[in-house]
């Protein structure tokens, strides 16, 4: 584990939780001091032995630790940064595949770090065209095992939609938030009533200004864009309401109200789950590619692992997910050049 803040503390606990020896580096003497302490970490140090190291640091550090930890350990490697294309266009190595994990806190630091942190929080995985199969489906069995949703997408994808989801959204909130503030300078009344919507919605303008400068940095194409399609829905929402325009209001109201109510959620019943059974074709990137393809088409994989042929080298990657997604996925993976074999659960 390098880096033993809130992420990369939560990791080694939940780790640790699973029956795992974690050892962890950090920059700040006393975090490592801090994290031995309260045994979040079984040793101080960069174990070379290691069968996985996280990287978890601000994000303009990522890569130069990456390529440390590639050097000095032998397993493999992944980030949790949430900017994935400079670090994952930064090394050819295949024992490395980064990862984002949408999980955070209000509480800053290995202080708040928490063993189940990232129960039931999507996981996003971004392996490259060539990405070793082996290597990502041991990376996402780990990761599975502490309770997380694994997505695969390309960093690239990845990067624009996260500038949607999550760096738009605290740029918003933080703006809002300064709206207030001013606002409250010449109504003191203001702030008192800031209950319910707006308190929810500026939540996230709470957490720490100094790792937004990197993200906002690394991510600029991306998050400029997405700011730049907010601007022009919220220049046609003003519009619609500048013209007293109630049906166009309402549409507009009532499609977000449908998109928000639809938002996938965790597929938990059996009954519900259907199983794919894909055969890996010699090719590389094959697994990861069944992932992005999910990720594509919105199937939530509530299981995945390879099996291996004991007839043959290749191995048959096995999928639970749900069955109402199940034909739309297996057309999407015909049409890419696999042989999906689907069975309903129940």
């Amino acid at each position: 584990m390098i880096g033993l803040g809130l992420i990369g503390g939560s990791i080694a606990l939940a780790l640790k939780e699973r029956g795992w020896r974690v050892c962890g580096d950090d920059s700040r003497d006393d975090t490592r001091a801090q994290a031995l302490a309260s045994e979040v970490v079984d040793a101080v140090e960069l174990d070379p032995d290691a069968e996985i190291t996280f990287v978890a640091v601000p994000v303009f550090a990522v890569a130069d630790q990456v390529k440390r930890a590639l050097v000095e350990t032998t397993g493999i490697v992944t980030d949790v940064g949430s900017v994935k294309t400079p670090v994952c266009r930064s090394t050819t190595d295949r024992r490395f595949i980064g990862g984002h994990p949408m999980a955070g806190s209000e509480l800053d630091g290995l202080d708040g770090a928490q063993a189940d942190l990232f129960n039931s929080v999507v996981w996003v995985l971004t392996p490259l065209d060539d990405s070793d199969d082996a290597t990502f489906a041991q990376l996402n069995g780990i990761i599975a095992g502490l309770g997380a949703d694994v997505v695969a997408l390309t960093p690239e994808r990845h990067d624009q939609l996260v500038a949607i989801v999550s760096h738009v959204p605290h740029l918003t909130a933080a703006t809002l938030m300064g709206m207030a503030s001013n606002r409250a300078e010449e109504h003191a009344a203001l702030l008192r009533l800031a209950a319910g919507g707006f308190r929810d919605m500026t939540r996230v303008a709470s957490g720490q200004p100094d790792i937004w400068i990197d993200i906002c940095s690394e991510n600029r194409l991306a998050i400029t864009e997405a700011l730049d399609a907010l601007i022009a829905g919220l220049t046609d929402v003003r519009d619609v309401i500048s013209a007293d325009d109630h049906d166009g209001l309402l549409a507009r109201l009532q499609s977000a109200r449908e998109a928000r109510t639809n938002l996938p959620t965790r597929v938990l019943h059996p009954e519900d789950l259907a199983e794919v059974r894909i055969p890996i074709p010699d090719r590389p990137g094959a697994a990861a590619e069944v992932f992005t393809l999910a990720a594509e088409l919105s199937v939530n994989i509530a299981n995945f692992e390879v099996v291996h042929v004991a007839e043959s080298n290749r191995g048959v990657a096995v999928m639970l997910i749900d069955q109402t997604k199940a034909e739309i996925f297996k057309g999407g993976l015909i049409a890419r050049g696999f042989r999906p074999a689907v069975q309903a659960l129940s």
